[in-house]
C-alpha cells in the first residue's frame, strides 16, 4: 500500500474589507465564508501574507499561538472581544524560510507577531473552527517585482498541500471611499484599474503587473499606498503557469474593488 500524494492546492487571493465584515452581511462576507469549498481539500496549513504586516525583509511568523491582533480603532465594542486561536506551524514556517534562502532572497523570523485583521478576517470566516493551523509571512520593502519573486519561490507549497492565502484589496482609495460611500454604482476609474488587472492576471502576464504603476489605469489613485495591493503579486507570483480564475467581485462605496482571484481553484 503507498501513500496517497498530498492535494495540490490552489494560491488565493482576497479582498479582506473592513474588520466588522465579520459581524455584519455582505456579498464578499458570504464569498469568504465559503472560501473552503474551492479547496480540493482541507490544507494542512495555511501561509497567510496580509497587507498590514510590513518588514524590512519578508519576515515568517514563528509563534507557536498566533495572538489576535486588532490593529484598528473606532469600530463596534464587540470586534475586540474577538479572538482567532489558530495554531502555528514550526514546520511550515522552516519552509518557508527555506524556500526564501534557496531562491536568494533575505529572510528574517519574528516570534512574537501575531495575526492582524488582514489575516484573521478571512480566516475566522472561512475557517471559523480555527483547525488548520496557521503562518504569517509580511510583505517586505521592495516593489511588485520583489512580491512577485517572493511568490514564485513559494510555488512549491501548493504540492505539499499548503495553501498560500494572500489578503489585501484589490483597490484601496480610503479617501474616495470615505468621500463617495452614501453613493450607489462604481467611480470609472476603479472599474478602469481593475479591468486592467483582470486582463494581466488571466494572461498571466507578470512584466506587466511589475510595473503596475505606469501602465495601469489610475493605478496610484487606485492605490494611494500600495501595501493592500502586494499580496496580490506575491499571489500571481506563486501561481504562475497555473490558471487563474476571478472568484468574487464586488465594490463599495463607489471605489473600494474586493475582488478575488484564485489560481488552479476547484
Amino acid at each position: 500500500m503507498t501513500d496517497r500524494p498530498a492535494p495540490r492546492q490552489p494560491v488565493l487571493f482576497v479582498s479582506h474589507g473592513a474588520p466588522d465584515m465579520v459581524l455584519g452581511r455582505s456579498p464578499t462576507r458570504t464569498f469568504l465564508t465559503g472560501l473552503g469549498g474551492l479547496l480540493p481539500a482541507v490544507p494542512r496549513a495555511i501561509l497567510v501574507v496580509s497587507a498590514h504586516w510590513r518588514a524590512g525583509v519578508p519576515t515568517v511568523g514563528t509563534a507557536a499561538r498566533p495572538a489576535t491582533i486588532h490593529d484598528f480603532y473606532g469600530f463596534p465594542e464587540p470586534l475586540y472581544r474577538l479572538h482567532y486561536p489558530a495554531q502555528g506551524d514550526a514546520a511550515l514556517a522552516a519552509r518557508v524560510r527555506d524556500l526564501l534562502l534557496a531562491a536568494g532572497l533575505p529572510v528574517a523570523e519574528d516570534a512574537e507577531r501575531g495575526l492582524d485583521h488582514g489575516a484573521w478576517t478571512p480566516l475566522m470566516l472561512a475557517w471559523p473552527a480555527a483547525d488548520v493551523p496557521v503562518v504569517g509571512l509580511s510583505l517586505a520593502e521592495t516593489d511588485a517585482a520583489g512580491h512577485l519573486a517572493i511568490g514564485e519561490a513559494l510555488a512549491p507549497l501548493a504540492d505539499e498541500n499548503v495553501l498560500v492565502l494572500a489578503s489585501g484589496s484589490l483597490t484601496h482609495d480610503l479617501r474616495g471611499f470615505f468621500h463617495h460611500r452614501a453613493a450607489g454604482g462604481e467611480a470609472d476609474y476603479a472599474a478602469a484599474f481593475a479591468d486592467w488587472v483582470a486582463k494581466a492576471v488571466t494572461a498571466g502576464d507578470l512584466d506587466a503587473l511589475a510595473d503596475w504603476r505606469k501602465r495601469a489605469p489610475h493605478g496610484p489613485d487606485n492605490h494611494p499606498t500600495d501595501e493592500h495591493l502586494m499580496p496580490l503579486m506575491v499571489a500571481a507570483g506563486a501561481g504562475a503557469g497555473r490558471s487563474p480564475r476571478l472568484l468574487h467581485r464586488a465594490v463599495e462605496g463607489r471605489v473600494l474593488r474586493l475582488d478575488a482571484w484564485g489560481w488552479a481553484c476547484v
